[in-house]
């Protein structure tokens, strides 16, 4: 399932927004209406007057929605608990034009935790993006640094944006490549 919509909405209040795919951020305000054309991963892109918009699961109040909960861990989770959640935040982030997320398009080539002495952890993540001027990368770099840092014991996240090896399709997944159609 794509998470497609085209369900109505007014906003109940002013809402940060980012315009895709230039990546600028402004503010969609009260009253304003429009349609939901997505909701992955807890976020949404919102047709507007013509554009669209994405629109951070954090205010999917605006828009009349539920915000998606912190993830749980287990107690004395291990750091492969830890990284089985990191991997699974990282599917709920989505490039707002493309209804695949960011694992199965093969964009993260690198997750690496380190346990510091207080039982917190470091996380490293090394991802691309599908063409190297893409408007929306520091947005995805920020999403996959927020959906990570809400996990409990992880203190400090760096997501760094590389672009060697250059990404191309074969690396997606299988499943990636038959939703968008190239398989």
């Amino acid at each position: 399932m794509f998470g497609h919509t085209n369900e109505p909405i007014a906003l109940s209040r002013d809402v940060k927004a980012i315009i895709i795919p230039a990546g600028e951020e402004l503010t969609l305000r009260e009253g304003t209406t429009g349609f939901i054309t997505q909701s992955l991963g807890g976020s949404f892109t919102v047709y507007v007057e013509g554009n669209l918009f994405r629109i951070a699961g954090a205010d999917a109040d605006a828009l009349g929605k539920e915000p998606v909960p912190p993830p749980e861990v287990p107690d004395n989770a291990s750091d492969a608990d830890i990284e089985a959640v990191i991997w699974s935040q990282l599917k709920t982030c989505y490039d707002p034009e493309i209804p695949v997320d960011i694992v199965e398009l093969g964009l993260i080539y690198r997750c690496q935790i380190e346990t510091l002495g207080n039982g917190q952890r470091s996380v490293t993540v090394d991802m691309t993006l599908t063409a190297p001027g893409c408007g929306m990368g520091d947005v995805l770099v920020q999403d996959a640094r927020e959906k990570i840092a809400v996990i409990p014991t992880v203190s400090d996240v760096d997501v760094r944006l590389v672009f060697d090896p250059p990404w191309n399709q074969g690396m997606m997944s299988d499943e990636a490549r038959l939703q968008t159609g190239l398989m």
